[in-house]
């Protein structure tokens, strides 16, 4: 029989590493590949580690069981055992994965459509680097082509353990009282979510369910996601709602009256109910971070969550609790912490339930609204734009900067200046008013996103449609 070899393979085949996995078409992500990816990160990572099991969880896109059944395969190949855990949240699978110092292999394309989906790898000790993914993408193993795929039978212990994370750190009349919606949609942990805050004595509304996948971006949130919370909150008299993208690990959640907060207004609440002294965000996050002024240190980073994690490394020489979140509302916990005189184990990874969690308790009794209006008021935005070719993305970044007077008149803001770019990832342009706008194409898929930050919400959102309707034009 003739050997794969995985670079071979890996390099010829469409898909690659983007800010979160190795993403791709569906129809690129064949047995073979699927192998192969599997095969170079066990290559990769049993070089520093010793271990027998890996374990392996998928989304509810349709092409993710199959995906899954080809990794297991190669995962025996490799002389390992495989642990399925069915359909859970990423978090949830690299949590038991850290605790049990095991590997691990989520299949998901988190928020993007269900044409494509993704692979995220975990080592022993928490997400793979980006010299990982080098070493991965170069592996010269080789393996055998496969024959037959596997039947995977369910384990629910990574769904069991990521409850008990959060279950055990509270009393289970922490939310009595409170009467709280799950936005289900195609969510990876929607059977899990309901367990969970039901565990902590909350009322609990299931909403907006589906058996088709529904790929929720949470820092692009959709028109008519805007109006089912508001429309929700109203009918059901809400305390709030919950959510997450399609792989649950970034949380999505509205006020009481069905006003879904920005996952980085989010990431500050969080942390300040946390108590964190030091943070590291990508360049991307609101500025009310630092305006706030609760943070000993706040470092800014590149966008996505390998970055954050490398950032950490240096906080954590030099203070006790340490943490980091996206705009996209992922929370990661660097260090331990003490809740309740139980201990939190950190989890290096993006994570939707404790900033949902942490904001139903900070906001106790009052409603959550009076938390976000107490913060520095700095509103942002983002959307993207769709099928949009990274390389023209590139040429219209790399011009804007060599002349961003000329851009600024291009998008119709000629009114205004640029008083600052920052070039961490993308360009992020300061305006002479204070203003932001932020260009980068997207990591995973071929988009354009745009960020804005403004004194005022309104104004954010025009820069949005604005920039993003005058692009497409640009040459």
């Amino acid at each position: 029989m003739t050997n794969i070899v995985t670079s071979d393979i890996i390099k010829t085949s469409n898909i690659s590493f983007g800010t979160s996995g190795a993403r791709g078409l569906v129809v690129e992500f064949t047995d073979d590949i699927s192998a192969a990816f599997t095969h170079a990160f066990l290559a990769v990572i049993s070089q520093k580690f010793e271990f027998e099991t890996v374990a392996l969880a998928i989304d509810n896109r349709p092409s993710s069981y199959g995906i899954a059944q080809a990794c297991a395969a190669a995962i025996e190949e490799h002389g390992f055992e495989v642990e399925f855990h069915g359909v859970v949240p990423t978090p949830a699978i690299a949590s038991y994965s850290l605790t049990k110092k095991i590997p691990c292999i989520m299949i998901t394309g988190s928020h993007i459509p269900f044409d494509r989906n993704g692979m995220k790898f975990y080592r022993p000790d928490g997400e793979i680097s980006k010299d990982d993914e080098y070493s991965i993408s170069n592996s010269n193993y080789s393996f055998s082509k496969i024959s037959a795929l596997p039947t995977l039978v369910k384990c629910t212990d990574a769904a069991d353990n990521y409850i008990a994370r959060y279950t055990s750190l509270f009393d289970k009349y922490l939310l009595c009282g409170k009467k709280i919606g799950i936005y289900e949609h195609s969510s990876s942990g929607r059977d899990l979510y309901h367990q969970l805050f039901t565990s902590l004595g909350a009322e609990v509304v299931s909403l907006g369910r589906s058996d088709d996948f529904i790929p929720i971006d949470t820092e692009a949130v959709g028109d008519k996601d805007r109006s089912l919370a508001k429309s929700w909150s109203k009918k059901y008299c809400l305390d709030a709602i919950f959510s997450t993208d399609g792989d649950g690990d970034r949380p999505l959640v509205a006020d009481e009256k069905g006003n879904w907060l920005r996952g980085d207004i989010l990431g500050l609440l969080t942390s300040i109910a946390l108590d964190i002294e030091a943070l590291a965000i990508p360049v991307s996050c609101n500025t009310a971070v630092e305006l706030s002024k609760r943070f000993k240190r706040v470092l800014r980073t590149k966008i996505g969550s390998p970055y954050v994690i490398a950032g950490f490394e240096g906080l954590i020489e030099s203070y006790h609790c340490v943490a980091g979140f996206e705009a996209n509302g992922g929370y990661l916990l660097a260090t331990d912490l003490v809740i309740n005189g139980k201990t939190l184990s950190a989890l290096p990874t993006r994570d939707a339930v404790l900033p949902a969690l942490m904001l139903l308790v900070a906001a106790g009794k009052d409603n959550i609204s009076s938390l976000v209006e107490n913060l520095p008021q700095r509103f942002t935005w983002s959307d993207r734009i769709k099928n949009f070719a990274s390389e023209k993305s590139q040429q219209i970044i790399e011009s804007a900067v060599m002349s961003p007077e000329n851009f600024l008149s291009q998008l119709g803001l000629s009114q205004r200046q640029c008083a600052d770019i920052d070039q961490t990832d993308g360009a992020r342009f300061t305006l002479d008013n204070g203003d932001v706008f932020h260009l980068r194409p997207s990591g995973n898929a071929p988009e354009l996103r745009c960020y804005t930050e403004a004194a005022d919400e309104l104004q954010a959102k025009e820069y949005v449609e604005t920039i993003l309707g005058k692009i497409p034009s640009l040459q």
